[in-house]
């Protein structure tokens, strides 16, 4: 969800600019796992409203829309690690990806317990123990980083090319 829906990287910033006073270029995070490139992040997706409030990737509600129509659809995140965060990310995507059920929302912890048969994330480490089809979104802390087990995208259309 976070990174393929969610535009945490915004958020960071946004919190960020408003903490400091800076904003950093994103060429400049390019690369950099989010705990380096943020250095109160853990502060920040434990304020109240960090989830609630992210801002929402561009092109992912329609072409979420249109995946639904094709594929039995599932949004997974692994929300346990901020408990916090399940409530605002539950009404969260019933706000803004209205067209998904409760059924169809899967708030975890380690996202290897999920199978299915293809899976986006911005993050190797979800990718890698997944046993189908795999694609990289690309976001900043991933920029650069290759992987030939993973197909990578850097937006919604090029998820709708691949899959549709």
């Amino acid at each position: 969800m976070d990174g393929v829906l969610a535009d945490v990287y915004e958020q960071f910033l946004n919190y960020e600019e408003i903490e400091t006073g800076i904003r950093q270029p994103i060429e400049d995070l390019y690369g950099k796992p989010e705990e380096i490139a943020f250095k109160n992040m853990g502060k920040y997706v434990l304020s109240k409203g960090f989830f609630r409030n992210t801002p929402v990737l561009e092109g992912s509600i329609p072409a979420l829309y249109r995946l639904n129509k094709q594929y039995e659809l599932f949004v997974v995140s692994a929300a346990v690690e901020f408990p916090q965060s399940m409530e605002e990310k539950y009404y969260w995507l019933c706000e803004h990806f209205s067209f998904i059920s409760w059924e169809q929302m899967i708030f975890c912890g380690l996202k290897s317990a999920v199978k299915g048969d293809i899976m986006i994330d911005d993050h190797f480490k979800n990718l890698d123990s997944f046993d189908g089809r795999t694609i990289l979104f690309t976001q900043p802390h991933n920029y650069g980083l290759e992987n030939k087990n993973h197909t990578r995208v850097f937006n919604w259309q090029e998820v709708l090319d691949l899959l549709l």
